[in-house]
């Protein structure tokens, strides 16, 4: 079947052949002819097989009847990354070169201003991000009562990755007798149910399985060690032990990551750009076009360039690190093997990835076997890789502990127990050099006493014979009979300590006369009725 058996306008027939494509793909042969007809479509097909197009090229063909107004746009594409949705904007471009339609790009790191003149003017497909779309309509700038079309890219990525309330707010801002489109290369039952409350009615286009991969893409396993310099180092030797690798995409699961491994391939002399999340939208074209025109041959991305991203001649594919979603491994290895062509997936594989690795058998269908880790090359050049952080030393060599004396370690291979005999004998004779008061004999009579002390009956009689001495000492103008006011009058508890019978020393006060009291106010002085 040809483009011209699906509906499609003379228009877009001129520019599809001009584009030198002559035969649909599967998803584009079924999905084309329902999106003409005005039907909700669910699309499910694997990636790189021309879903951008299956709705692209209908949309021009409804297109072109009608204008926009300014402010509002006729259809609205939503897409999770700026990358994807500027390659949308190129597919516009390209097939529709026979048409004078405006296509506005609304994305993050991108000015305002500018984008708000290209929204005044009148939009007739608005490509956009979900965050800056809905930046522009709380500033008032935009209005979504004329959406006529609304399509969803990669719609499990948009719900699965936190836009599911972006989405539901702008699904609830366009006109509810929309047509809206979903295409997407994996469709879990859990999204497959959100998706419900957006599609009415819809038809589904499942061209293969959900989360399949490429029969023309041969995958692999490789075994690494745990350390994160081991896996570098067998990412250096795959690479250059690599059967006809034009350029590779090798992805990783952290942005913090994507830096480290882009400096090690540069110093090791590798051509390589970094991609990831963290960069400003024009260093991140400037990367994409570098890698598309050959300039490098190497582009070490985070997930960011996983979805959707057409560059149509990726030879190999290299996941440095095991995608924790089982679905982002069929968006990685779906860069390679494009359009028909031969690629090949190789992922490093550390002890700790087992459970992800089975996931992803499990989702593909297929176990992935693995392959053995190729040979150091002699002609490869030695250079030394960052440096990792030491590992702590032994116990043996570490010094000893508060408390651990080294006689122990001496002793330990002759006779431990005579050396820790050694040790206590050594620690009782400075013990005493030290304090010659806490000697073995003056420890003995300090229990003793100690022991007296504790018995009731003997400190009775102890303060009774202090009293009596103490009566004896006083004045003669004073009875001996009379009994100060603290002693004890309990005879069945003990008396307390001589030093707290004995009256506190008064503190000298100072004298009336001696203080100056000019400064202090009159209230003070009146009397006081108590």
């Amino acid at each position: 079947m040809s483009f011209s058996n699906l509906g499609l306008s003379d228009k877009v027939i001129a520019s599809v052949a001009s584009a030198g494509y002559t035969t649909p793909t599967p998803i584009q042969e079924q999905a084309i002819p329902h999106v003409l007809a005005r039907r909700d479509v669910l699309g499910i097909a694997q990636t790189g097989t021309g879903k951008t197009a299956a709705f692209v090229l209908p949309m021009l063909t409804m297109l072109e009847q009608g204008r926009a107004r300014a402010r509002m746009p006729r259809t609205l594409i939503l897409e999770p990354t700026r990358e994807l949705a500027a390659q949308v904007q190129e597919s516009f471009e390209k097939y529709g070169t026979n048409h004078k339609l405006n296509v506005a790009l609304i994305i993050g790191g991108v000015s305002f201003d500018d984008q708000d003149t290209k929204l005044s003017r009148g939009v007739d497909v608005l490509i956009a991000t979900p965050g800056r779309l809905l930046d522009h309509f709380e500033r008032g700038r935009l209005l979504m009562t004329g959406v006529e079309l609304l399509v969803i890219d990669e719609a499990d990525r948009m719900l699965d990755m936190g836009f599911i309330p972006d989405i539901e707010r702008i699904c609830k801002l366009v006109p509810f007798t929309r047509q809206t489109l979903f295409f997407t290369a994996t469709m879990p039952a859990e999204i497959r149910r959100i998706t419900e409350q957006f599609l009415h009615n819809p038809v589904r286009v499942e061209v293969a399985r959900p989360a399949s991969t490429v029969i023309t893409t041969s995958q692999a396993l490789v075994k690494t060690g745990r350390e994160p310099h081991d896996k570098r180092d067998t990412l250096r030797r795959l690479i250059r032990a690599a059967d006809g690798m034009k350029n590779a995409i090798i992805f990783c699961n952290r942005k913090r990551e994507v830096a480290t491994l882009h400096r090690s391939l540069q110093r090791h002399g590798f051509s390589a750009v970094a991609l990831h999340g963290d960069m400003d939208q024009s260093a991140r074209t400037a990367a994409l076009d570098q890698f598309r025109k050959n300039e490098v041959t190497l582009l070490v991305a985070s997930d960011v360039a996983a979805r959707g991203l057409d560059i149509p001649d990726v030879s190999h594919v290299f996941n440095f690190d095991v995608p924790h979603h089982p679905d982002d491994y069929v968006h990685r290895i779906g860069r390679t093997g494009r359009a028909g062509r031969k690629g090949a997936a190789l992922t490093i594989v550390t002890p700790s990835d087992s459970k992800s690795v089975a996931a992803i058998e499990k989702l593909i269908g297929q176990s992935i076997p693995f392959a053995g880790e190729p040979a150091a090359s002699a002609d490869a050049p030695v250079v030394q890789d960052e440096p990792e952080t030491a590992r702590p030393p032994r116990r043996e060599n570490r010094p000893p502990q508060r408390g651990q004396s080294r006689n122990q370690d001496r002793g330990r291979g002759r006779n431990p127990e005579r050396g820790q005999d050694r040790t206590q004998e050594r620690g009782q004779e400075r013990g005493q050099e030290r304090n010659p008061a806490r000697s073995p004999e003056r420890i003995h009579e300090g229990n003793q006493v100690r022991n007296q002390e504790r018995n009731p009956d003997r400190n009775q009689e102890r303060h009774q014979e202090r009293n009596q001495a103490r009566n004896q000492e006083r004045p003669q103008g004073r009875s001996q009979d009379q009994r100060p006011a603290n002693a004890n009058r309990n005879p069945g508890r003990p008396a307390a300590p001589a030093a707290a019978n004995q009256p506190r020393p008064e503190r000298p006060r100072a004298q009336a006369e001696d203080a100056d009291q000019s400064h202090l106010p009159a209230f003070l002085f009146r009397p006081v009725r108590i």
